[in-house]
């Protein structure tokens, strides 16, 4: 998905002199064809995420429209000062991307892994946040961004992510996107852990019901028109995220809904309250953390959805 992200970043450039991006000494080969037309707007901020987002702040003051770029905790949680006083409070146009998000690090250990990232950034007045499945979602969503004229939190995965789409799908920022409609149970995911809510539908299809799935790409805002109508028509929502269950897109749900008058129970499925260690890939990190099938099924069993 990283990959993407530079390419795209790269066609956009080319027409949007405004663009800048600023990376914390990572990816500098990934951005070397920007670098080719766009050297003076290609920037190493080194390993200095505090200055870089202090720095992006000050370009978008000056008109820019800038992206900061490195793994997902040091763009958020090391700088989320600089975040929230110089960017957010600001309501300053910067895009921040967070590369590599959730466990696509595992074998780095917790230094490198993002559980708390969303409920950081949802936390933050003037923010939205958005967490694409795959790189066709992102390269629908990214120049929509560019378009709100405000801050942004881009979520993405690493690299090798399996496409969920067969094609780029028509995305709108802040709607939903069904991918199977269905009844009774909604099966909501957000971001790259879509391959396990796809094999989650396809096991309750086995099981003779016929769950929707749904890309909530876009977690803040929340697409209340949607989550309205689920209210209505189905009786239980399953939410599947790779990041903490607490403060997380599963959260952002059940808040909303609390606040109604009728609502279908909420299943929160994602990292559990604990860190993550001594885990050699993203599978067997996911295992660790509960995030298979086997073990979202056993946990709806128990609770009398299947």
């Amino acid at each position: 998905m990283r990959n993407a992200f530079a390419r795209v970043l790269t066609e956009l450039a080319k027409d949007d002199t405004s663009l800048l991006l600023y990376y914390a000494d990572i990816g500098n080969r990934l951005f070397n064809p920007l670098k080719e037309f766009a050297e003076d707007r290609t920037i190493n901020a080194g390993i200095a995420e505090a200055n870089m987002a202090s720095m992006a702040a000050g370009s978008a003051m000056m008109g820019h429209k800038p992206f900061i770029y490195t793994i997902t905790p040091f763009t958020t949680s090391r700088n989320f000062e600089q975040i929230k006083i110089d960017i957010a409070y600001q309501n300053q146009p910067v895009i921040i991307v967070g590369t590599g998000s959730g466990l696509s690090y595992a074998n780095l250990g917790p230094t490198h892994h993002s559980f708390e990232d969303i409920a950081l950034m949802r936390a933050l007045p003037n923010m939205h946040v958005i967490c694409p499945a795959d790189a066709y979602e992102l390269e629908q969503l990214m120049p929509q961004l560019i378009e709100l004229d405000a801050p942004c939190y881009f979520r993405i995965g690493k690299k090798n992510e399996p496409a969920v789409h067969k094609g780029k799908p028509a995305l709108t920022f802040g709607k939903v996107h069904v991918m199977r409609p269905g009844e009774r149970i909604a099966v909501l995911s957000t971001g790259t852990i879509m391959p396990l809510a796809q094999d989650l539908v396809t096991t309750l299809n086995e099981r003779g019901l016929s769950p929707e799935l749904v890309s909530f790409h876009t977690v803040k805002p929340l697409d209340e028109d949607y989550l309205n109508d689920a209210m209505t028509r189905f009786d239980h929502v399953i939410t599947l995220e790779e990041h903490n269950v607490s403060g997380g897109f599963g959260s952002a749900v059940l808040e909303y809904f609390s606040e109604q008058p009728n609502w279908p129970r909420v299943h929160r499925f994602g990292i559990p309250d604990r860190f993550i260690d001594q885990v050699h890939s993203t599978t067997d990190a996911r295992a660790k953390a509960g995030l298979t099938v086997t073990d979202i099924m056993n946990t709806l069993s128990e609770r009398g959805v299947v």
